[in-house]
C-alpha cells in the first residue's frame, strides 16, 4: 500500500499537479488501498478539518498580512536605510546590508519569498548600480532571505509547532542565535568575494544617523504577546504606522493586500488539510515507525541518525514544497528525534533551517524564481553565483545541529526549554 502511495504521490507531482491536490489525492487513494472500500474515505473530511483545528494558526495569516502592509507603508524601505547605515561602509558595504535587512525584515513577516521580494526590488537594482555583478546581487538577496523565517516570527514554525505540539514560543525565541549564526556566515562569505572582486565601500554614518533607525526599530520590534497576538499587534502597528505616520496607505490599497493574504493563507492551508490525511493514513499503517526502526537499525549512533536526517531533509526540500515537506516530515522525524536525546525545540529548528536552504536551491527554489525575475537573469547563471552561499548555509545547518546551545541557550533562560 505503502509503495502504491509513493508512486501516486509522485506521479501526480511529474504531471504538474499542484501539491496540495496532490497530497489531497494520495491521501485518499490511500484511504481506498487499505482494503474497506468507501467506507474510510469518511476520515478525509475529518481528517482536513483536524489538520486546520489550532488556534495558533490564526498566526499566519497575521503575519502576511502584517508584512503587506509594511511593505505597503514604506517600513521595509527604512530598514534597509538602517542596514546601510550600520554596515554600508564595510568593503561590499551593500551585500552586507543586503543581508543585515534580511535579520531586520525577518522581525516583520518571517517569510523568505517576500524578504526575496520586498528587499530585492530595491537592492539589486541599487547593487548593480553601484558596480556589483548582478548575478552577485541576486545570489546575495536569495541567500540572505532564509534568514527571515530562521528568526522569529517564523510561518514554519507555528505550523511545526501546531502540528507536533511544540511551544511555538519556545521555537521563536531559540531561532534567534541560528540566524545570527547563518547571518555572520554570509557576510564572510559577501566580505570574502566582495574583497576578491574589488566591489566598493560606502559613506561612514554619523551617530545621529544611527540613532534615530534604532528607535524606530526598538519600536516596530519589541512587544510581549502570544504569537498570534503579536500577529496581530503587528498588523495594528502596520496600519497605524501606514495610515497616520507616513501616510503611505490609503483605504483602496486595503482589498488587494488582503486578496493577497487570503490567497497564500489559502494555499499553505489547503496543504495542510490535504497533507493531514495522507499522514494520518501513514500513520495508521505505521510507516514512521518503520521508518525510524530502519535508520536506528542503519546506525545506533544519534549523531549518524541525525546525519540521516539532514542529507534526507535537504534531498526532499530541493524537490517538493517545504510546507509540505514539514508537515509530512514532521510527524515521522519528529519521534525518532526525539528517541535518541534531542530537545524537540532543537530538532524543530533544525528542520526549518534544513527545509528553508530548499527554497534557494534548484529546482523547485522558490526565492531563486523571484530573484530571477527581478533581476532579469536566467535560473541556471543564479544557480551558479549562489552555490558559495549554500555551502555557507549547509555549514550553518550542520553548525546548529550539532551544538545544540546555540538553539536552546535563550529558550532555556526563558524557561520554554
Amino acid at each position: 500500500m505503502f509503495l502504491s502511495v509513493v508512486v501516486v504521490f509522485f506521479a501526480l507531482l511529474m504531471l504538474g499537479i499542484p501539491i496540495g491536490f496532490t497530497l489531497g489525492i494520495a491521501g485518499v487513494a490511500g484511504l481506498l488501498l487499505m482494503g474497506s472500500g468507501v467506507g474510510l474515505l469518511s476520515m478525509a473530511p475529518l481528517q482536513y478539518f483536524t489538520g486546520l483545528d489550532m488556534f495558533t494558526l490564526m498566526a499566519m495569516p497575521f503575519f502576511i498580512l502584517a508584512g503587506e502592509l509594511m511593505n505597503k507603508a514604506g517600513i521595509t524601505k527604512r530598514l534597509v536605510n538602517f542596514a546601510n547605515i550600520l554596515v554600508g561602509h564595510w568593503r561590499g558595504g551593500l551585500a552586507h546590508a543586503n543581508i543585515m535587512a534580511s535579520v531586520f525584515f525577518a522581525g516583520m513577516t518571517g517569510a523568505a519569498v517576500s524578504d526575496t521580494a520586498a528587499i530585492g526590488t530595491m537592492l539589486i537594482p541599487a547593487m548593480v548600480e553601484d558596480g556589483y555583478d548582478v548575478d552577485f546581487s541576486a545570489a546575495v538577496t536569495a541567500a540572505s532571505s532564509i534568514i527571515g523565517p530562521t528568526i522569529p516570527p517564523s510561518n514554519m514554525m507555528v505550523i511545526y509547532g501546531s502540528l507536533m505540539n511544540v511551544s511555538i514560543a519556545g521555537l521563536f525565541a531559540a531561532g534567534f542565535l541560528p540566524g545570527i549564526v547563518l547571518a555572520i556566515l554570509l557576510m564572510i562569505m559577501s566580505a570574502y568575494l566582495s574583497w576578491k572582486r574589488g566591489y566598493p565601500k560606502g559613506p561612514k554614518s554619523t551617530f545621529r544617523q544611527k540613532l534615530v533607525p534604532i528607535i524606530i526599530l526598538g519600536g516596530i520590534l519589541s512587544g510581549l504577546f502570544t504569537p498570534t497576538e503579536a500577529a496581530a499587534i503587528a498588523v495594528l502597528y502596520a496600519l497605524l504606522i501606514g495610515f497616520l505616520v507616513l501616510k503611505s496607505i490609503t483605504f483602496k490599497d486595503l482589498l488587494p493586500m488582503l486578496l493577497k493574504t487570503a490567497k497564500i493563507t489559502g494555499s499553505v492551508f489547503l496543504i495542510i488539510g490535504t497533507a493531514s490525511i495522507l499522514s494520518w493514513v501513514l500513520a495508521i499503517n505505521q510507516v514512521p515507525q518503520a521508518i525510524a526502526a530502519f535508520l536506528i537499525q542503519t546506525t545506533g549512533n544519534p549523531k549518524l541518525v541525525l546525519l540521516l536526517i539532514l542529507i534526507l531533509m535537504l534531498i526532499v526540500g530541493m524537490f517538493m514544497d517545504i510546507a509540505a515537506a514539514l508537515i509530512i516530515l514532521g510527524p515521522i522525524l519528529h519521534p525518532i528525534a526525539v528517541s535518541i536525546g534531542f530537545a524537540p525545540i532543537h530538532f524543530g529548528i533544525v528542520m526549518v533551517l534544513s527545509l528553508n536552504i530548499a527554497l534557494m536551491t534548484p529546482p523547485v527554489g522558490a526565492c531563486l524564481f523571484v530573484a530571477c525575475s527581478i533581476s532579469k537573469i536566467s535560473l541556471a547563471r543564479l544557480s551558479k553565483a549562489i552555490f558559495p552561499f549554500i555551502i555557507m548555509e549547509v555549514l550553518a545547518l550542520f553548525i546548529v545541529a550539532y551544538i545544540p546551545e546555540i538553539s536552546l541557550l535563550i529558550p532555556r533562560l526563558l524557561g520554554f526549554a
